[in-house]
């Protein structure tokens, strides 16, 4: 039998005009490889499921090809896809393993997106940074409890970090900041944690091993601690560069990755009926109730993803057509943000099992669960075109103890 292609793949058109075909790549960075298949090799993933065999990859070959002798192409596309890592066979297996291994024993938690999402080098990170919050200043408010900003990359979301951003002032230096991230790649149901200081082109954070450790031993198997999710993931990243613009680079941090709650969206009841997410909302309630005002919590958090990259019938514009009414029902959401209303942004997020596909959603009723005096305001809403048929929209809002 043939092995399965692995589902934690991404895949997507060729952007190389002379090279058309499916791209194939490893969002967790078990591999490095980008593979593009072909258009007349495609068809030949579909076999790759685990239940069909090498002869049957075989007898579409001939007939696509017309040619009996198709044994060097057969093995040539099989030894391709096993050596980028993309079968569930031994030599991923054995790839995976070394790779978390690495990630366990490292002493940092190195930067995965300087260079992509944002600049490598400080100083043109500094400049970067400064032109996108401008000349914001905190207002005259309290400092805030809580922020949330998006998690996309920096640039398509400028607006919305800098109303988040700009509602911290200095003396928030000395908090602890508790960055709750979506976990794109994690379980559900768990939280990920890792002790790691984040590196960054700043430097290097402070991990609050006090609270990490705490929070594992309450959490029990419902965290996972030196979560490989954590080598990969953006949704902390971005947030730990904002805030070492802003405070420099030894900030204590907490750094969480908040896997889904499918279990609640697809089969209905509350979140924590999940006896892993009560435990862990607990850990976190007790924790937040403790600590209160030494604690800053930032929430890495995009809201609805629509249009044809999101598996979506039609084309979406920003703030146009569709994308109005989503407008209209990502505000309903973000009123009960505003108003602490953990069960009634649950059940607005359950309507049609989340069709508005909020990437943030997990770190969101979290917050509201841990620390439920938390009332929000919305500061900037935004909706911004990631290609030229889908849509991404996010806010940035602060937070308040009631």
């Amino acid at each position: 039998m043939l092995p399965r292609l692995r589902h934690s793949l991404d895949f997507f058109p060729s952007p190389v005009p002379d090279r058309p075909g499916l791209v194939i790549r490893d969002p967790f960075l078990y591999s490095d490889a980008t593979l593009i298949v072909p258009p007349a090799l495609a068809p030949c993933l579909e076999f790759f499921d685990g239940e069909h065999s090498t002869l049957d990859l075989r007898a579409y070959l001939v007939r696509a090809t017309g040619q009996l002798d198709v044994g060097q192409l057969e093995q040539h596309l099989i030894d391709t896809l096993s050596s980028a890592g993309f079968l569930e066979d031994d030599a991923f297996l054995q790839r995976k393993e070394a790779a978390e291994k690495a990630f366990a024993e490292a002493p940092i938690r190195e930067p995965a997106h300087a260079g992509s999402g944002y600049p490598d080098e400080k100083s043109e990170l500094v400049s970067t940074l400064n032109e996108y919050l401008g000349d914001a200043r905190p207002d005259s408010q309290p400092s805030p409890i809580a922020i949330a900003a998006p998690h996309v990359s920096p640039f398509g979301g400028v607006d919305a970090y800098r109303a988040a951003y700009s509602s911290l002032s200095p003396s928030d230096a000395d908090r602890t900041f508790v960055v709750l991230g979506t976990s794109h790649y994690g379980q559900p149901d768990r939280l990920g944690l890792t002790r790691k200081p984040f590196v960054t082109p700043f430097g290097e954070t402070i991990p609050d091993t006090r609270l990490i450790d705490e929070l594992l031993a309450k959490s029990g198997d419902a965290a996972a601690m030196e979560d490989y999710c954590h080598s990969v993931e953006h949704s902390i990243e971005f947030q730990i560069v904002f805030l070492q613009h802003l405070f420099g680079p030894n900030i204590r941090v907490v750094p969480i990755l908040c896997g889904s709650y499918a279990t609640s969206i697809y089969k209905g009841g509350p979140p924590e009926a999940n006896e892993h997410v009560n435990r862990m909302l607990g850990a976190l309630g007790e924790i937040a109730a403790r600590e209160g005002n030494r604690l800053l919590w930032v929430l890495g958090i995009d809201m609805a993803h629509m249009g044809r990259r999101y598996g979506d019938p039609f084309t979406a514009l920003a703030h146009r057509d569709e994308m109005s009414e989503v407008a209209r029902r990502d505000r309903l959401r973000m009123e009960c943000m505003e108003a602490g209303d953990a069960r009634g942004f649950w059940d607005l997020v359950q309507e049609s099992r989340d069709d508005l596909k909020w990437c943030g959603s997990a770190p969101v009723y979290t917050f509201l669960k841990a620390v439920p005096q938390a009332r929000g305001e919305l500061l900037h809403y935004q909706q911004w075109n990631i290609d030229d048929q889908s849509v991404v929209s996010f806010a940035g809002m602060r937070f308040h103890s009631h």
